[in-house]
């Protein structure tokens, strides 16, 4: 669903019809803060983003999926779940395949290639911004940031949902947050709120761990799993900043599909889990990870990990070229004779304009799909 016709490097197009320009000069640290050299930089996965080779061959299945019989869940679809903005994050415009966003004190522009109008703000606003990036504009391409203003830490603070963390502006694009998760979040916390017992969770490629902090903050035991060390090493740096040490929150650095296989033979079950695979993946020790390949063994191996209290598994896929309704069918077919309701659709976020508070066009970012008891 992303651009990937642009090659890396190439110049981007501003709102004003310019081009952008690409410092050759990596930004300078803030004062008394040391900055990673940029192939230290923390990508969303940035372990397991690259497609396998092609001589790598194939693995055999792990197991085999287990016939499911009875009937298909209910449906809900197509759903749309918007996010507006919260916390210290919201949307500002977007267009020109550009999004303007705000991120705490920081206003950056960023490149989405399903923003195929043009912008409603003057190219002024556009203009002045804190960070720019350049470079490629496909997901999972590396490119630079500008600093129009001023050269920038690598870090800076965030909120929200009551959880504190590091922004970091990192070499494919992303800040260390998906605010467009958030109304998955809201449930998700929700349903620990209003359970009488701490419920458990798994949140399978948890990336910086947002979501993993918001289920401790919650009430929840949390296990986060992510094959890169690095995000792992930032999200206990996220724990310590939101002051969460002694939240029960195992941080488990592992191929996603050997843990929850482990789990499956030692009979650990979960109330609630949170799944979002990238593309192409590759675990720790060279695991290959194929998302059409592989999507219909892991959701198959995390319903056989849900409690039969559960409160709901949640997948999310970004940059897929696939309707909903690939992902809605696998995971009714797979929650065959469990009962609940299937819900399907997209996350949007919604701009918000300069002050966040005005209602302009909803952007697409993901497909969902989400089981739910009832």
């Amino acid at each position: 669903m992303k651009n990937r016709e642009r090659r890396p490097g190439a110049a981007k197009a501003t709102p004003s019809g310019g081009k952008a320009k690409i410092s050759s000069r990596p930004p300078r640290a803030a004062e008394g803060e040391k900055r990673a050299p940029a192939k230290q930089q923390v990508n969303r996965r940035e372990d397991v983003r690259a497609a396998p080779p092609k001589s790598v061959p194939e693995e055999a299945p792990a197991r085999p999926l287990k016939e499911r019989t009875g009937a298909r869940p209910a449906e809900r679809v197509p759903v749309i779940l918007e996010t507006p903005g919260a916390g210290d994050f919201h949307l500002i415009d977007s267009g020109n395949q550009l999004k303007l966003e705000q991120y705490g004190p920081y206003r950056i522009v960023r490149p989405e290639g399903q923003a195929l109008w043009r912008p409603s703000l003057p190219a002024h606003h556009w203009e002045k911004v804190d960070a720019v990036f350049t470079g490629d504009v496909d997901e999972e391409g590396a490119g630079r940031w500008r600093f129009p203003r001023e050269a920038l830490g690598e870090t800076w603070p965030l909120q929200l949902l009551d959880v504190d963390f590091h922004g970091r502006f990192t070499s494919f694009r992303h800040v260390g947050v998906f605010p467009e998760q958030i109304v998955h979040w809201s449930w998700m916390k929700a349903e620990i709120e209003a359970a009488r017992r701490p419920l458990k969770v798994l949140n399978l490629f948890g990336y910086t761990g947002v979501a993993s902090l918001i289920a401790a903050r919650a009430g929840a035991e949390v296990t986060h799993v992510d094959a890169s060390k690095k995000a792992i090493g930032w999200g206990r740096e996220n724990q310590s900043l939101s002051r969460l040490d002694r939240a029960p929150i195992r941080w488990i650095c592992e191929d996603a599909m050997k843990f929850i296989l482990r789990e499956e033979r030692r009979g650990n079950r979960y109330d609630i889990i949170l799944t979002d695979p990238p593309k192409f993946g590759r675990g720790p020790n060279g695991e290959v990870w194929h998302l059409f390949d592989h999507l219909p063994l892991m959701l198959d191996i995390c319903r056989e990990l849900l409690t039969p209290e559960a409160r709901g598994l949640v997948l999310t896929a970004y940059s897929i070229r696939a309707s909903f309704y690939s992902i809605h069918e696998l995971m009714r077919e797979t929650m065959r004779g469990r009962g609940g309701v299937v819900e399907s659709g997209e996350l949007v976020i919604r701009e918000s304009g300069l002050s966040g508070k005005e209602t302009g066009r909803a952007l697409s970012t993901s497909l969902f799909s989400r089981w739910v008891p009832k």
